[in-house]
């Protein structure tokens, strides 16, 4: 055989492997690592789906929480395990913004993990205290313009999501708004709520009841398109800032080199989960919307989110840590 029949010959060989390798998995639990605390929002969407892909696998999917350092700590565990299908990760946007954020990673997420789906996203808001006499994002651009470094931004802490969208607001808005890191977004919305800060960018299930009852004023949303649950504020882009966008996203990745067979066996069937009307619903209630993308959609995603908050990190000055 010549050397070309040789690697057909080695390359038939894997294909042979991986698909017997399918073919009888899961044949044991799966464990899914969960990169943040109990009760977090990526821990409560794991878990509702650990209940149902368990049933749907036929082998029990175990969540297993890995909280810190945003996120990191979880993704490696998973990134340096064997690519076998029986340990995945639910992370979330920190796993594009980190690579910016941190000088020294211990592994390359585009590199060391195989996308499997992204589930759902959720848009932040930019909402002031009543006591900011601006009722539209424009407005509240010109009051900026007209008080450089004197509205104070809230945030839970830097690298999240919250913090990047008020960051991408100033690149973009060219204002000069002092950002605030707080030890948490509960923190932060203290803050916010007693009008000690003027502004913050929270998710929508951390401003809901605020927003229902006055104590804070909803400006735009961050997403491309308005928020189901809250059709009647629009977005940040078509407001005030074409091409505006940030979302807090959240998908299950596996780590590099595990068998396309068994990634397409773990999308379907969390695809089956994700196209629920129950678990829309529940979803939906808390402001986030199913994505159901596939691994090769979310592959691209991961790499133009990566490449995105890159950009504004640097525009922005914020020094990797």
């Amino acid at each position: 055989m010549n050397r070309n029949q040789i690697l057909m010959a080695l390359m038939l060989a894997a294909a042979g492997a991986g698909l017997a390798h399918a073919q009888s998995y899961p044949v044991r639990p799966v464990k899914l690592v969960v990169a943040s605390s109990p009760g977090g929002g990526s821990d409560i969407l794991g878990r509702l789906l650990a209940q149902r892909l368990t049933e749907l696998l036929g082998q029990q999917v175990i969540v297993e929480n890995r909280a810190g350092a945003s996120g990191i700590i979880g993704v490696d565990v998973v990134a340096k395990s064997p690519p076998d299908g029986y340990t995945l990760i639910l992370t979330q946007t920190s796993l594009a913004i980190n690579p910016s954020m941190i000088k020294e990673m211990p592994y390359d997420a585009l590199r060391d993990l195989a996308p499997i789906s992204e589930l759902i996203a959720a848009p932040n808001v930019l909402v002031v205290h009543p006591s900011v006499p601006v009722k539209t994002v424009k407005e509240f651009i010109a009051l900026a313009k007209s008080k450089p470094g004197r509205l104070v931004i809230a945030s839970p802490g830097q690298g999240t999501s919250p913090h990047l969208s008020g960051e991408l607001f100033k690149v973009m808005a060219k204002v000069d708004l002092e950002q605030v890191p707080f030890k948490g977004a509960g923190l932060g919305m203290i803050s916010l709520l007693g009008g000690e800060v003027s502004v913050a960018f929270p998710t929508t299930t951390t401003i809901m009841p605020y927003m229902k009852n006055g104590r804070l004023r909803p400006l735009g949303v961050t997403s491309a398109k308005r928020a189901q649950v809250l059709p009647d504020v629009p977005t940040i882009a078509e407001a005030a800032l074409p091409g505006y966008e940030s979302t807090q996203w959240y998908g299950i990745l596996a780590p590099a080199g595990t068998p396309r067979p068994i990634i397409d066996i773990l999308y379907k069937a969390i695809s089956r989960v994700l196209r629920t009307a129950d678990f829309r619903e529940r979803l939906a209630g808390d402001g986030a919307e199913v994505v159901d993308g596939a691994p090769e959609a979310f592959a691209a995603y991961l790499k133009s989110e990566t490449e995105k908050w890159a950009r504004v990190i640097k525009a922005a000055g914020i020094k990797p840590e």
